[in-house]
């Protein structure tokens, strides 16, 4: 199998554009292309699975140790002809500043990945050599496949980049990327748009495809030969629970779409069927669910859709009511409280089963890696649970609300804690995304509780 790591030397550098460049170009090859994310991100995410036709996974030292990492790869790759593995922020760059914890270099280095190095070319000469001589020397242990340079002005240009780089390194230059409007992704204030946004899945592969074709030489990279860093690339045997499943609700449409891929197989594995359903066009619940799931995204973009949808917040507010299990994250939490205030003043009537009121903020709230610590039995798991997960959103809860919560939450960045994981009997909300393979002990839980529902309907 060909597998390789693509990162960057920062963020908005281009790795993604590349990264998808590189995949798009080893599928038109006909290969079977896997996939994966460093880093805790469901947007790159999406247009991968969007580009390659299989669901992308996320790899994170910070949030899962190294088994866990190390089966998620080999159970995604087990089929694929190749893994492509796209890195977060820059290189180097992890959860903090002294140590390669969460950083794309030490899962390279734990998957035994050579890195595909990427560097934003626009306003470089000769300097750009010393970058890539700062990166290759910076940690023996990283390995380096090759080079791609990204917004290059024209050929002279890229001409007099490669004159440079080559007289201090000798890894391959792959070629550049030019300045080209038709393989750019528009992005807004959370990152990229949605893939469920963007145009159809094989303009988008096509575009990538052809600036591939056009400016990169895939050669080096077809040579790889991956040694696996004694990863067993047959995947782990999978023990799943009999009997009936759990029919689990998941939201999933353009105004929610965060979720970790490994968390439904997690769910899947302890009992539960995963249902999808649409929160903006369907008019009910799926029949027969005994828990919801409701994950992040863009409730902001479509508030007043959302709103409309009276059927669907009454429905989603009777289930709560009849005491089965809803588990809610980010915009999840904000569709389950009483109204969104958006940014132009304009509020939005949400479903009600939160005694809660969300606002838009201007700029991220609690931002970065956060740890969470059970206060209280909850949905998933027992009071003294931990497990690791992240925020990232620009919302919050209006002044003056107040809920029980069942969480201690700290966060790595700005070393505060405070309560949260709002808990009301079967319901719990959080702003924290977390990583069910982080504990798998919380998708079991979830599933327990689901099914505990059942039981009690059919002794009634």
């Amino acid at each position: 199998m060909i597998a390789f790591m693509v990162a960057g030397t920062a963020s908005g550098v281009g790795k993604t554009t590349v990264a998808l460049a590189l995949m798009a170009a080893l599928r038109e090859r006909g290969l079977s292309v896997q996939p994966f994310k460093c880093g805790p991100d469901f947007l790159d995410t999406g247009h991968q699975s969007a580009i390659c036709g299989r669901t992308s996974r996320n790899l994170d030292t910070w949030m899962l140790d190294g088994e866990a990492n190390r089966a998620i790869f080999a159970s995604a790759s087990r089929t694929a002809d190749a893994a492509v593995v796209e890195g977060a922020m820059g290189l180097y760059d992890g959860a903090v500043g002294g140590t390669e914890e969460g950083s794309p270099a030490e899962i390279a280095k734990l998957l035994g990945l050579q890195v595909v190095l990427v560097l934003d070319a626009s306003k470089s000469a000769r300097s750009i050599a010393a970058v890539v001589k700062g990166f290759e020397s910076f940690d023996p242990g990283v390995r380096f496949a090759g080079i791609v340079l990204n917004q290059v002005g024209g050929e002279g240009h890229y001409r007099m980049l490669e004159t440079a780089i080559r007289t201090v390194s000798t890894a391959p230059i792959l070629g550049h990327l030019p300045m080209d409007s038709r393989i750019g992704i528009p992005e807004r204030y959370l990152g990229l748009h949605t893939t469920e946004e963007a145009t159809s899945e094989d303009n988008l592969r096509a575009a990538f495809a052809d600036a591939a074709r056009a400016h990169l030489n895939l050669t080096p990279l077809l040579e790889l030969s991956w040694t696996g860093a004694g990863i067993d690339n047959q995947g782990a045997p999978v023990a799943r629970v009999e009997g009936s499943r759990a029919r689990i609700g998941v939201a999933r449409d353009k105004a929610f779409s965060f979720y970790y891929e490994d968390n439904f197989d997690l769910l899947r594995e302890r009992g539960a069927e995963i249902i999808p359903f649409s929160p903006l066009v369907d008019a009910r619940l799926p029949e027969n669910l005994d828990g919801l799931y409701l994950g992040g995204g863009y409730p902001e973009l479509y508030a007043d859709v959302l709103s409309r949808n009276t059927a669907m917040l009454a429905g989603i507010r009777a289930f709560a009511e009849a005491g089965k299990p809803v588990y809610a994250e980010c915009g999840g939490m904000i569709y389950l409280g009483q109204s969104l205030t958006l940014v132009d003043g304009q509020i939005c009537a949400m479903a009600g089963v939160l005694p809660l009121k969300f606002e838009m903020t201007s700029q991220l709230v609690h931002f970065g890696y956060v740890r969470v610590d059970f206060t209280e039995d909850c949905l998933l798991g027992k009071k003294g649970t931990t497990v690791r997960g992240h925020s990232f959103h620009c919302s919050r809860v209006q002044a003056g609300c107040a809920m029980p919560t069942a969480y201690r939450v700290s966060y790595s960045l700005s070393g505060c804690d405070e309560p949260e994981g709002f808990h009301l009997k079967n319901v719990l909300a959080s702003y924290v995304h977390l990583h069910f393979r982080g504990n798998p002990t919380l998708a079991a839980s979830l599933v327990a509780a689901a099914r505990q529902t059942r039981v009690i309907e059919v002794a009634a």
